[in-house]
């Protein structure tokens, strides 16, 4: 993290943030110490909040805040990721006799899928699936990021995992924010948008990996990686003039509430930018809050133009069905046609008195 990132976002304090009859109430954090640092980057320190009456503090860690109202229950929880530093081959021998829900087993299965879905196009060797090799798995999202139109002040992506849409988004953006709660996903994010090249281990199958590198891009020094949670992000609200979340709003508990949350961190004229592929299980989503029937595309396309529990209504810009796929291991690749979404917020309707 930059020392500059807290201001420039700015990033909220989740602990104490309130809302009351006079409205939103919340605090700012600031840098507090560093504790180890490279170049201009904060690798490890503090953050604190401006609040007297809230004092919470925050870690930096490996470079990325954590900012969320328990830090360390987070990261803990995550302790597979936060260790999971080295070589691949290494990696794979740790995981050979562990069972499969393992948190390192589980660790190097998801980035074996995301890597592959956000990064395929620059690893060598390429995925071994059943398409042309340069159709890596989002490669149709990542090419409609990089075409967008017009350019934004501040853009945010809630749920950037390893960060192929931060790169693109980064095209057209003067700052780009990427919050994620899967902090293995932030590291691998972290260092390919430094411009380092990241090893990885591909599965295979069962307990098998085989070493896969990507070849990073130009430096993205125009973007901020938060870990923090997509339905409470530590981000000032309307503060956004473009708001993204990509296969998201089905890999949470109440997709309507995703959809609250990147409202309120639009402004009014600003571009909302959705997908998913409407691919519901019940570990995940609440059941109760699932879009009633099965035209997940138009209950979302007539909740953003009613407006309803949201800010105001919105323009629909763009819909397309895209393809999204996702390497499971060696002989298993599940497609998906996702559903994209652009959007712009209109000004509130004022109701009579």
């Amino acid at each position: 993290m930059r020392p500059e990132v807290p201001a420039q976002v700015p990033l909220v304090c989740p602990r104490c943030r309130t809302r009351s009859a006079d409205g939103r109430e919340m605090h700012t954090v600031s840098l507090r110490r560093a504790l180890r640092s490279e170049g201009d980057e904060i690798l490890d320190g503090e953050l604190g909040c401006d609040n007297d009456r809230c004092g919470a503090t925050y870690p930096i860690v490996d470079g990325i805040p954590v900012l969320v109202a328990e830090p360390g229950a987070v990261i803990a929880g995550q302790i597979a990721a936060v260790l999971a530093d080295r070589p691949p081959a290494t990696l794979a021998l740790l995981a050979g006799p562990l069972p499969d829900d393992s948190p390192l087993v589980r660790h190097l299965d998801h980035l074996s899928v995301y890597l592959d879905a956000h990064w395929g196009d620059r690893a060598v060797p390429p995925p071994d699936v059943p398409a042309p090799a340069e159709a890596f798995g989002g490669r149709a999202l990542a090419e409609r990021l990089a075409a967008l139109p017009d350019r934004a002040r501040h853009t945010v992506e809630l749920g950037c995992s390893v960060g192929r849409g931060l790169l693109e988004l980064a095209r057209t953006s003067d700052l780009v924010v990427g919050v994620e709660l899967d902090f293995g996903a932030l590291r691998a994010a972290r260092r390919l948008l430094a411009g380092q090249a990241l090893d990885y281990g591909r599965k295979g199958t069962g307990r098998h990996y085989h070493e896969a590198r990507i070849a990073p891009p130009l430096p993205a020094r125009h973007v901020a990686l938060v870990c923090g949670d997509a339905l409470d992000p530590p981000l000032a609200p309307s503060h956004f003039d473009r708001v993204v979340a990509l296969n998201v709003l089905d890999s949470v508990r109440v997709p309507a509430g995703l959809l609250s949350v990147a409202d309120g961190l639009l402004g009014a004229g600003g571009e909302l930018i959705l997908s998913s592929p409407w691919s519901w299980q019940s570990a995940v989503v609440d059941d109760a809050h699932r879009p009633p029937g099965d035209d997940g595309p138009g209950w979302l396309a007539a909740l953003l133009e009613g407006g309803r529990g949201l800010e105001a209504p919105y323009a629909l810009l763009e819909q397309a069905e895209v393809p999204w796929w996702l390497r499971r291991e060696h002989r298993a690749v599940h497609l998906y046609l996702s559903h994209y979404l652009r959007a712009r917020k209109l000004a509130p309707v004022r109701l009579p008195p």
